[in-house]
């Protein structure tokens, strides 16, 4: 089978390797689609600090199931699976506690440890999840990003009637926006400096999308929720420009929860944040439960995933995918790697 490898930052290959069979509690998936990540562009530029090369990429992913290990039978051949792409110790704390995500050790496909991005992968069978038939591979490739977004929608605690702002209209900052609205909240505002991506985030639901270029922050939000402002600002651009707008116009007491990771060290105001007793929590990566809810909010119809899709590339186009990626940032949502073409 035919598995990609980054040799360098900006350099990709193909090899030749022999096809895995599943040992015992493994299932062999035949990769589909694989989505493309702001991380894996990291990487590409060699700007990734915890990724070396060679490296084999892929962590978002749908597939469907090509042969069985022994011993597992919760899974059959041709049933379509994504992949949790996280691997843990089980030993350290946060894994003895439920929090394995937060694992000493954590390492993750396509990063610290070989990717999906193959024609086929065999992998634990504890790390992959069913996919509902009517799911499309696109979905599927896309619900491990949307687990980041339930994840993050998790960490506020009960969303039933809360009022959201979304700083940030990336892909993530949409699917956060999407899940928050579909896990309860009674509206949510979300904002960019983009035009193009705030269309995006309209075309999937979003109450108030408002462009921070033209715009001050602090009246956005009086305009769209009153008075009272947001119960929650989840920061999903993660710069100093953005954190400060939290900071400086987030309600009295309420909460910030930071989802982007920053490029630099943070210069925030926290004098204002202690001031104003706000809560400034932090969300990483996700769980299984995550992984269902998300699947679930797509099933219901709560949460559109294609309208995120920007293009398609064949298996062997990996590196054009990557050059049109950096094309066109602003236009770019989400990119899908077509294993099988």
């Amino acid at each position: 089978m035919l598995q990609q490898v980054m040799t360098a930052p900006g350099v990709i290959g193909f090899r030749e390797i022999e096809t895995p069979s599943p040992k015992a509690g493994e299932v062999l998936v035949k990769i589909m689609e694989i989505g493309v990540c702001g991380s894996d562009i990291h990487v590409w530029h060699g700007e990734h600090p915890f990724t070396s090369y060679p490296v084999t990429q892929g962590h978002e992913v749908s597939g469907e199931i090509a042969a069985l290990g022994e011993g597992v039978t919760e899974f059959h051949i041709g049933q379509k699976v994504t992949i949790q792409p996280q691997v843990v110790c089980g030993k350290c704390h946060p894994c003895r506690h439920g929090k394995y995500n937060l694992c000493e050790e954590l390492k993750v496909m396509g990063f610290q440890t070989t990717g999906v991005a193959s024609e086929f992968f065999a992998v634990d069978a504890k790390k992959v999840t069913a996919l509902p038939d009517t799911m499309s591979f696109d979905e599927g490739a896309m619900i491990e990003p949307l687990a980041v977004a339930v994840h993050a929608v998790r960490k506020f605690g009960d969303m039933q009637g809360m009022k959201v702002a979304v700083l940030g209209a990336g892909p993530i900052g949409i699917l956060v926006a999407q899940a928050a609205k579909g896990m309860g909240a009674e509206s949510v505002l979300i904002t960019d400096i983009s035009y193009v991506r705030l269309a995006k985030a309209k075309e999937c639901g979003i109450d108030f999308c408002v462009n921070t270029k033209t715009a001050n922050f602090g009246e956005a939000l009086v305009e769209a929720f009153g008075p009272d402002k947001a119960d929650v600002i989840y920061d999903c651009a993660g710069n100093n420009t953005t954190m400060g707008q939290a900071i400086q116009y987030a309600r009295k007491g309420s909460t910030i929860i930071l989802v982007a990771v920053f490029a630099g060290m943070a210069t925030v105001d926290l004098a204002v944040l202690n001031d104003h007793e706000l809560d400034l929590n932090t969300t990483m990566m996700y769980r299984n439960e995550d992984y269902i809810d998300a699947i679930e909010l797509v099933r219901a119809g709560k949460v559109q995933l294609q309208p995120l899709v920007s293009k398609h590339f064949a298996f062997k186009d990996y590196a054009e995918a990557y050059r049109y990626i950096d094309a066109n940032r602003e236009t770019t949502m989400k990119v899908i790697i077509n294993v099988q073409e």
